[in-house]
């Protein structure tokens, strides 16, 4: 079993920032031969320890916020874990753990709220990077995850890993380009103002 620390030091030193958020084929394996069964345990409910100071949360968070995403892509054990790690997050914040870790890895605090098909989510999201973060940067990823969830109220990229239908509104979002149709479109109204 990997602890916090080894999750911590693979996660936020061996990595770079280029790959928390690209599709690797490669790292995705390698996270999977590496901590599938740690996060597979979490799922059982271990791991109250790393519950109790800030950078076990952010291993936690790590664990079974980001790493499922890579593990399972695709398929429906991808979200299976965002319930816990959106309530652990949401706990540490309102203890302000957030804040005692550097702040180039306090985003991920905020990952599980943007990852939230929940309206309130996204809001406290983009609000507590716009007060908590000054890489603004990632303000305009929150500003788009939530503008999908304002307009469709989930994120249709899951549906079919879901198994949810599709609607016409969510394919003609889809095949103009998704999310990242959004990201790019916030970009240039930044720019441009």
């Amino acid at each position: 079993m990997e602890g916090p620390d080894d999750i911590l030091r693979f996660w936020l030193d061996e990595c770079t920032p280029e790959q928390w958020f690209a599709s690797d084929p490669d790292l995705d394996e390698t996270i999977r031969l590496r901590f599938q069964d740690t996060w597979k345990q979490a799922t059982e409910g271990k791991f109250s320890l790393w519950l109790t100071y800030p950078n076990g949360v952010l291993a936690y968070i790590i664990l079974t916020d980001q790493f499922p995403r890579n593990m399972f892509r695709d398929d429906p054990c991808a979200f299976a874990t965002d319930r816990a790690a959106l309530a652990v997050a949401k706990s540490a914040i309102a203890k302000g753990w957030d804040l005692r870790v550097e702040a180039r890895v306090r985003h991920f605090f905020y990952m599980p709220l943007e990852h939230s098909e929940n309206l309130c989510d996204q809001d406290r999201a983009v609000r507590l990077i716009h007060e908590r973060l000054e890489d603004r940067t990632y303000l305009i990823h929150a500003r788009a995850h939530r503008e999908v969830i304002r307009q469709f109220g989930r994120f249709p990229h899951r549906n079919t890993a879901l198994g949810r239908k599709t609607t016409g509104a969510e394919q003609d979002h889809l095949d103009a380009g998704g999310y990242g149709s959004v990201l790019r479109g916030m970009e240039q109204a930044t720019e441009a103002a």
